[in-house]
């Protein structure tokens, strides 16, 4: 049976509840679950006051269970970064840990990739978002579920989705996987956590940004050279913004737009990863290659099972999420 601790690195859980139930739940899916003893820590907006959520880092990474997830983002691993002692957190994954969470885990995965090439992290679900939420609210989503335990297992060595239009048939590309939440990437641009990765496959996403403000940070990273750098562009979700009548129109495919008209890097939408109920899980940090066929899209990279056991090549366990994002 997998060990899998559930710990909160950022913002403070609102009520006990959904964690207890997220708990619940994924034992019922097998994994042998314990609650980090700090998770249910208060200190203003976060989970504990640095030193509480820090030690909570070292403490998962040093037990290396089977998997570490994250109960919730928010804000609060941007004020860790510089003490994390990093040779900790990748000794557990050496050791077959493997941390979950997207959102403002994007600060920790990506400060991983700064330090440590050939390590990865998978950006997946939210313990409390996706397997705490009731019945009432809708439930734990099945594409979800099904493509973490398969994540989880060290089996998922593919990921498909759908894109709007057919433009990038024929595209095959193949780099390094690493991005994750917008804003918290750009907040990492010109410091030491930041991962200076050329060719490689970048992903994004954001919720409640408004379209001109995804916009100015996509133009941030495009002025800075780093979009240029990269073989590809998958954008995810960037929903929850509120329109303004100032808009006139303008929305966030204006703002995808924008970017593809200042950059000859491939810019693909409908992946389905971000601030929604159906997302799957993606190795930050791993080597994937990317095929476009028409419509369909297939991101693969070599699975645990398949690094085990000294095979080669991209073979087709793959979720699809056929919701067409726009």
């Amino acid at each position: 049976m997998s060990s899998l601790t559930l710990f909160t690195p950022a913002g403070a859980l609102a009520k006990a509840g959904n964690l207890q139930r997220a708990a619940k739940r994924l034992g019922q899916l097998g994994f042998e679950v314990s609650i980090d003893a700090d998770a249910l820590a208060r200190h203003q907006r976060f989970a504990g006051d640095d030193a509480t959520r820090l030690a909570a880092l070292h403490r998962i990474a040093d037990a290396a269970p089977s998997v570490a997830l994250a109960s919730r983002g928010g804000y609060g691993l941007t004020r860790l970064l510089d003490q994390i002692d990093w040779d900790r957190i990748a000794h557990s994954i050496e050791h077959g840990t493997r941390w979950v969470g997207y959102s403002d885990l994007t600060a920790l995965q990506n400060g991983l990739i700064a330090r440590k090439k050939g390590l990865s992290m998978w950006a997946g679900p939210l313990a409390c978002d996706d397997f705490g939420r009731s019945e009432a609210e809708g439930g734990v989503d099945e594409v979800t579920r099904d493509c973490f335990l398969e994540a989880m297992s060290g089996a998922l060595e593919a990921v498909g989705f759908r894109a709007p239009t057919a433009e990038f048939d024929g595209l095959e590309a193949r780099g390094r996987l690493w991005g994750g939440n917008l804003t918290v990437l750009c907040s990492l641009l010109g410091t030491p956590h930041w991962p200076k990765v050329k060719g490689g496959i970048l992903f994004l996403e954001d919720i409640n940004e408004h379209p001109y403000r995804v916009e100015r940070m996509l133009l941030q990273l495009q002025q800075a050279g780093v979009i240029d750098a990269q073989a590809a562009v998958l954008l995810g979700d960037f929903s929850g913004a509120a329109k303004s009548p100032l808009d006139r129109g303008y929305g966030i495919k204006d703002a995808m737009a924008a970017l593809r008209a200042r950059t000859r890097t491939p810019v693909l939408t409908g992946l389905p990863f971000g601030h929604i109920r159906t997302k799957v899980c993606l190795p930050v940090g791993a080597t994937v290659e990317m095929f476009v066929q028409g419509r369909e899209a297939i991101l693969g990279w070599q699975s645990d099972a398949r690094l085990a056991h000294g095979h080669h090549g991209h073979h087709g366990h793959d979720h699809h999420d056929h919701h067409d994002h726009h």
